[in-house]
């Protein structure tokens, strides 16, 4: 067999299993989406009776893998059968086996998002450790976005991980050198944490999370400090623009807080495919 022929195959080996592998997680990620603001809320509760010397509330506990899956509707026992990612949803017609209530479109858009990125991924990476590390952004980062759209919260859980796996994985290189890393972890942080704190002495308001700070100390700590200003441009346009359009929409009014987390993680999934081109483009509008 030629270089050609195997060179084919394991291209398309590595495509296949890149997608499957991404239609698991999805399905995965949307327990996460769910139960994982849920977690912190019990563990918020009982450090907030420990303090106050209370009797926690006797709920059971939350975790990602009990209690096993039920419908919010009628709270009939999810079976495997009934939880393939994507197939079951088409096959149920999008509604609860036992009680016909609809099943929210979102599962599937996630699974079949997860899917498609991890296959974006495997063509953009081959099979290199670039790829390994590139699963693992995506899935945190589209984890994050469903997270702070529902919540308006980053957890510290999955984000300062990402940064200290970021820099871990540029120990060699593997995005940007080591020195880029640490250098973006840091920007990264202090521009958003500086930006906070003029808005919050100007207006008296806070103007956004801590967890945007981590995020994007994250994304500095993946793709190096030249990174940085990029990032902040893409998700602060995407922002304003999608806001704009919801107030003229009047879906939202001026008054309602945006989560900024969706947008971070949308330029951070730019960057990690067309990083080096828009950062040149970019430094070379500027004239850098």
């Amino acid at each position: 067999m030629d270089n050609l022929s195997i060179a084919l195959q394991t291209s398309w080996f590595l495509t296949t299993a890149s997608t499957l592998l991404g239609l698991i997680v999805g399905s995965f990620l949307n327990v996460v989406i769910f139960r994982l603001p849920k977690i912190m809320e019990q563990a918020w509760q009982r450090d907030c009776c420990e303090l106050l010397e209370q009797t926690p509330p006797d709920t059971p506990p939350i975790s990602l893998s009990s209690p096993n899956s039920q419908c919010r509707n009628c709270g009939i026992a999810i079976k495997p059968w009934h939880n393939i990612p994507v197939l079951s949803y088409v096959f149920l017609q999008g509604c609860c086996a036992g009680c016909g209530a609809s099943i929210s479109r979102r599962y599937p858009i996630i699974e079949l998002c997860t899917a498609l990125l991890s296959f974006t991924a495997a063509i953009a990476f081959g099979p290199t450790l670039q790829l390994a590390g590139a699963l693992l952004l995506i899935w945190s980062l589209i984890a994050l976005t469903g997270i702070d759209i529902d919540t308006q919260l980053l957890p510290d859980s999955i984000t300062l991980p990402l940064l200290w796996l970021g820099l871990l994985l540029n120990i060699n290189s593997t995005f940007t050198s080591l020195n880029d890393a640490v250098i973006g972890a840091a920007a990264g942080y202090l521009t958003l944490w500086s930006v906070y704190w003029i808005f919050k002495l100007t207006t008296g308001k806070d103007g956004m999370g801590f967890g945007d700070f981590k995020l994007l100390a994250a994304l500095g700590a993946w793709f190096g400090w030249q990174a940085i200003p990029l990032i902040i441009i893409l998700s602060s346009f995407v922002g304003a623009f999608i806001g704009i359009l919801l107030i003229l929409l009047k879906k939202q009014g001026r008054e309602v807080p945006m989560p900024f987390g969706p947008y971070l993680a949308g330029a951070g999934l730019l960057t990690l495919f067309y990083g080096d081109q828009l950062t040149a483009t970019y430094f070379s509008l500027i004239g850098f």
